[in-house]
């Protein structure tokens, strides 16, 4: 689960820049709180993020737990250009990781949370970024 700050501008990010679905929305009124959940795919089959918008609430302090999401991809290269081309931001260009040959790259959805690109040559072309 992602707390956001704008729960319309993550969906477009998670949506339009890395090419999920929007899988399911809910809202709590007695909480405050609007919920999407995004994906390749739905569980059990897929991985899902959970997105969180406490209503009132725009910007969380990121603390130092987190460290990133990551993303399996078949060309890392490839996925930073449809980035950049929807409109998202790559912090780390497609290369090596430090001390190994795995190609990675680094994207950062609108709240600051970093999401790491790992190729994978045997990715399934099914879903996501190509």
């Amino acid at each position: 689960m992602l707390r956001v700050g704008n729960l319309q501008r993550s969906i477009d990010f998670y949506t339009q820049v890395l090419g999920m679905k929007l899988l399911r929305t809910s809202e709590n009124p007695d909480y405050k709180y609007s919920l999407a959940f995004v994906g390749y795919g739905s569980n059990p089959d897929h991985a899902e993020i959970e997105l969180t918008y406490n209503w009132g609430v725009e910007s969380y302090d990121m603390g130092s737990a987190f460290g990133h999401l990551a993303l399996a991809v078949p060309d890392c290269l490839r996925a930073c250009e449809q980035i950049r081309a929807a409109g998202g931001q790559v912090t780390r260009e497609a290369g090596p990781v430090k001390g190994g040959s795995t190609v990675i790259a680094f994207v950062t959805d609108p709240d600051g949370f970093k999401i790491e690109l790992i190729e994978r040559a045997d990715q399934a072309s099914g879903a996501g970024l190509r």
